[in-house]
C-alpha cells in the first residue's frame, strides 16, 4: 500500500494584510472580555456585600450566579490571550487544551455553593426575615444595566463562539436580575417575604443546571468528545463524497480548546495524483462546514486500510 501524510493549516495562506486584521480582530476580543469581566467582578462584590449586609438571599444568590460568570468570563478571557500563543517544542499544540480544565473546577464550586445557599434558602421558608426591599431593587437593577452593558461590549462578535456564547449568557443574567427587582417590589409592596427564599431557590436551580451543564461539557472535552455542534456522521459522509475518495477511516475529532477543532482522517484515493491541491482544498471546506481548523488528511493509495481488522470505531 502506497501510503502518505499531509497536514494542513488554512491559516497559513492568508495574506498579511489578512493577518494584520486578524490580529486587530484579536486585540479588540482580549479587551472586550478584560472589560466585561473587570465589569461584572466588581458588579459582584457589590452586590454580595450588600446581600450581607441586608441579610438578602436573593441577592446572594444573585451574586452566586455572576460569580460564575466572571469565571466563565475570565476563561473566555483566558482562551482569547492563550490561543494568540505560538506552539513552542514541547507544547506543539500551544496551551489551548488548559481552557477545557478550568471548567471542571468551576462547575464543582458553583455546584457547591447553590447547593448551600438552596438548603438555607428552603429553612428560611418557615420563618422568613424581614429583608428591606428598596436596596434589592436598587443593587438588582443596577445589575439590569450591568448586564446589559457587557453584553454591548460582546455585541458585534457572534462570529466568535466565543464571544456570542458570552453574549447569550449575559442577556441571560439581565433577565435573572430583572427577577431580583420584582421580588424587591413585592416585598416592598405587599410585605411577602417569602420573595427572598424563593427567589434564592430559583436561582440556585439555574446555577445548579449551568453548572452541571458545564462539567458535563468540560468532562467531555477533557476526554476527547467530538464537540457538540459537529455530527461525525455528517463528516464522514462529506469525506467519503470527495473526489476520487473510494473509502474513509479513522476518523477522529476532537477540542483543542480556545476555538480550536482537530481532526485527523484517512482518505484511500487510489487513482487521484492531485493530493496537494486536493488537501488545500479540503481543509478549507471542513473549517466553513464544520468549523474543524486543525485537520490531518492521510492520503492511502491502496483499496483498505490494514488496520481495519484491528480498529472497532464507528465509522472505521
Amino acid at each position: 500500500m502506497g501510503a502518505g501524510h499531509a497536514h494542513h493549516d488554512h491559516r497559513a495562506h492568508k495574506s498579511g494584510a489578512q493577518k494584520s486584521g486578524d490580529h486587530h480582530h484579536g486585540d479588540a476580543g482580549v479587551r472586550a472580555f478584560a472589560w466585561v469581566t473587570l465589569l461584572n467582578l466588581a458588579y459582584t462584590a457589590l452586590e454580595a456585600g450588600y446581600g450581607f449586609a441586608t441579610n438578602s438571599l436573593a441577592l446572594l444568590s444573585d451574586a452566586l450566579h455572576n460569580l460564575g460568570d466572571v469565571l466563565g468570563l475570565a476563561l473566555a478571557w483566558g482562551a482569547a490571550v492563550i490561543a494568540r500563543r505560538a506552539p513552542t517544542e514541547r507544547h506543539t499544540y500551544g496551551w489551548r487544551r488548559a481552557t477545557l480544565l478550568s471548567p471542571l473546577a468551576n462547575a464543582i464550586v458553583l455546584a457547591g455553593f447553590s447547593g448551600a445557599l438552596a438548603w438555607e434558602a428552603v429553612r428560611r421558608f418557615t420563618s422568613p426575615p424581614d429583608v428591606p426591599g428598596i436596596p434589592i431593587m436598587v443593587v438588582a437593577g443596577i445589575g439590569i444595566f450591568v448586564n446589559l452593558g457587557a453584553a454591548w461590549f460582546m455585541h458585534g462578535g457572534h462570529e466568535d463562539l466565543n464571544r456570542r456564547g458570552a453574549f447569550l449568557h449575559l442577556m441571560a443574567d439581565a433577565a435573572v436580575s430583572l427577577a431580583a427587582v420584582l421580588a424587591g417590589a413585592g416585598m416592598l409592596a405587599f410585605g411577602w417575604r417569602w420573595l427572598d427564599p424563593l427567589t434564592a431557590l430559583l436561582v440556585g436551580v439555574v446555577v445548579a443546571v449551568s453548572a452541571f451543564g458545564l462539567l458535563r461539557d468540560s468532562f467531555n472535552a477533557a476526554m476527547d468528545a467530538v464537540p457538540r455542534n459537529i455530527d461525525q456522521g455528517d463528516v464522514h459522509a462529506f469525506l467519503a463524497s470527495c473526489p476520487g475518495v473510494t473509502a474513509v477511516h479513522h476518523v477522529h475529532i476532537w477540542s483543542l480548546g480556545a476555538g480550536e477543532i482537530a481532526m485527523t482522517a484517512h482518505l484511500v484515493r487510489p487513482d487521484a495524483t492531485d493530493h496537494d491541491m486536493f488537501i488545500d482544498a479540503l481543509t478549507e471546506d471542513l473549517n466553513e462546514r464544520f468549523g474543524i481548523n486543525h485537520p490531518t488528511l492521510q492520503i492511502e493509495h491502496g483499496t483498505a486500510c490494514e488496520h481495519d481488522v484491528h480498529d472497532r470505531a464507528p465509522h472505521h
